[in-house]
């Protein structure tokens, strides 16, 4: 009896190790699930010169959006320099950036429905052409600096989310090296954030490697991507080709959403007007040659761009959403911007990222609306 005792005893320890690994093995394999009908149908929110009315916001309305991000700026001149200059508590700089124009936006979108990303850059100037995910210091005690005048930094916008019921903050932006040498530094800042902002945090990694590398994902709801992935070989691509340039990166992005398990949120993702635009969507259009610009101009490409995109992402259940860049209060502040210029008529309006005034803007009203059946 007793061997048959010991036998059933054995065998019923067995059976609890099994299932309790199968257990364990699916809870690593799952990957977040957010309804469609829940996800993100945003945009990234120019900020302008001058204040902005309802009216503005009621567009985003009637283009079935939810989400909007605000974007103020921190600047810092070298990329090996821990000083950032702010714009913290200052009158000067644009409307929409102070703290007065976040304040309003903010109060205009949720009077309206839509909430918001408060989703602060540093702008680098850098004398050797570094961009901000080179930033690094040369030393321990420029580190602690760096990171000092960060923090003041993210507090102030932490703290002003918090007064405002901003929905999520996006605690930085594309800071590779600094998030590959400092995790411990960035675990450091998110606790103190934390204790300032009850709301949801993201940040926003870069596409090639960094959302990837960043390993603090963890302590934060969202792992946020700004989406710049090439998705064409060739200029004008077919829709079906899009949706196709997009499976590797689905497989890759569903990985990392799988280890965290935390959703994926696209923090910026878009594209020119331009017939390449899905090569190298990542590359600004001041940057083009002046005289390629009508040349290569296509809203064709953008709107088939956009629309293989939501084929390939909009129903991923990992998948928490996009935030469109970008898109201006008013259509004029770019012409103004153009105007204001050495060449009155440079043509930037017509390859420009915005989806505004062209074929995209009907296909994102068309998938937004999709999402929120």
């Amino acid at each position: 009896m007793r061997t048959n005792r010991t036998y059933l005893l054995v065998l019923t320890l067995l059976f609890t190790l099994v299932v309790c690994g199968i257990a364990l093995q699916k809870k690593k394999s799952t990957t977040p699930h957010i309804a469609t009908a829940d996800k993100h149908r945003g945009v990234c929110w120019v900020a302008g010169p001058y204040p902005i009315d309802s009216a503005s916001i009621a567009e985003l309305v009637q283009n079935n959006v939810n989400w909007i991000s605000q974007t103020p700026f921190g600047w810092q001149r070298e990329h090996n320099s821990p000083d950032i200059g702010t714009q913290i508590g200052s009158q000067t700089g644009w409307w929409g950036e102070r703290d007065e124009g976040l304040r309003q936006t903010t109060r205009l979108a949720r009077e309206q429905g839509i909430k918001t990303i408060l989703k602060p850059h540093i702008w680098l100037r850098d004398s050797q052409g570094k961009w901000r995910g080179e930033i690094s210091m040369q030393s321990e005690e420029d580190w602690q600096k760096w990171f000092a005048n960060y923090e003041q930094f993210i507090l102030h916008y932490a703290q002003l989310a918090q007064e405002e019921g901003i929905e999520m903050l996006c605690i930085g932006t594309e800071l590779h090296r600094t998030c590959v040498e400092r995790e411990n530094d960035w675990r450091q800042l998110i606790e103190k954030i934390r204790n300032v902002y009850t709301g949801e945090l993201t940040y926003a990694a870069n596409f090639a490697d960094e959302y990837q590398d960043v390993a603090f994902w963890d302590l934060l709801d969202y792992i946020g991507v700004q989406g710049y992935f090439p998705v064409a070989q060739n200029e004008n691509p077919t829709i079906q080709e899009v949706e196709e340039g997009w499976q590797k990166h689905l497989s890759q992005l569903k990985a990392v959403s799988a280890k965290y398990q935390k959703p994926i949120l696209f923090t910026e993702i878009g594209y020119k007007s331009t017939k390449d635009a899905g090569i190298e969507p990542w590359q600004w259009p001041q940057r083009m040659p002046f005289e390629n610009r009508e040349a290569i101009h296509s809203e064709e490409a953008q709107a088939n761009l956009y629309t293989g995109m939501f084929r390939a992402l909009m129903d991923q259940p990992f998948i928490a959403g996009f935030h469109l860049w970008k898109w201006y209060p008013k259509v004029s502040q770019l012409e103004e911007r153009s105007r204001s210029r050495r060449n009155p008529d440079d043509g930037r309006f017509n390859i420009d990222f915005t989806p505004q005034h062209k074929k995209a803007q009907q296909v994102m009203k068309h998938f937004y609306g999709q999402m929120n059946q």
